[in-house]
């Protein structure tokens, strides 16, 4: 858990417990590499809330482009967030939304991070 307080102090709750896990095999080297990555993909919970409150005034589905679900953003957007239900649904689950996002980021950038470090260790 030290790990995780140290290169991202910013995170919260489930999403600080997932990349602990994460970081825990890790180097520091590899965990700073880790760290700057992540915080550069991961989106904000309360972006995604924001983004879902507009859905109420005409532009459904921000969210979940912005959660890179493209083709939910689509369905949302031509109709009106399903008839404003999803809309709803999102403003109140966007905290989950956001910690599905960022821990499928987190495993990708993990791997990236553990590939590219295996790598070099081949080559020395």
């Amino acid at each position: 858990m030290s790990k995780v307080l140290r290169h991202l102090p910013e995170l919260e709750g489930d999403e600080q417990v997932e990349v602990a896990r994460l970081l825990n095999d890790m180097s520091d080297a590899q965990a700073e590499h880790f760290a700057r990555i992540y915080r550069s993909r991961r989106r904000d919970p309360s972006h995604l809330l924001i983004l879902a409150a507009v859905g109420f005034i005409g532009a459904a589905g921000l969210q979940r482009f912005y959660a890179e679900e493209f083709a939910l953003g689509l369905v949302y957007f031509f109709t009106g967030g399903l008839c404003v239900i999803g809309t709803i649904y999102d403003v109140i689950k966007y905290q989950d939304l956001a910690f599905r996002y960022n821990r499928d980021v987190a495993l990708e950038v993990a791997e990236t991070v553990r590939t590219v470090y295996d790598t070099r260790a081949d080559d020395a």
